[in-house]
C-alpha cells in the first residue's frame, strides 16, 4: 500500500467508528482536495498582500458557517 495519509478515525454521532474502507478513502480524498484548495486560496491572499492572520480567520469562519443539511429537528 502506498504511503496513504489518514486524516482521522471517523466516528458517527453515537461514537462508533466508520470502518467502511471506501467511505474512509473518499473522506480522506475529499480532505486532501480541501487542503489544497485552502492552501491555494491562502497563498493567493498573501500574494495580494492580505495579512496571514486575516486569511486564516476567513478560512475558519467558512468552516464555522458550514450547515448540516441532514440535521434533525
Amino acid at each position: 500500500m502506498a504511503d496513504e495519509k489518514r486524516w482521522a478515525v471517523f466516528v458517527r454521532d453515537d461514537g462508533s467508528v466508520v470502518s467502511c474502507t471506501e467511505k474512509v478513502k473518499v473522506m480522506n480524498e475529499n480532505l486532501d482536495e480541501i487542503v489544497q484548495l485552502m492552501q491555494d486560496a491562502f497563498e493567493d491572499g498573501l500574494l495580494m498582500e492580505v495579512a496571514p492572520a486575516q486569511m486564516r480567520e476567513v478560512l475558519h469562519r467558512m468552516v464555522d458557517a458550514l450547515e448540516n443539511p441532514w440535521q434533525k429537528g
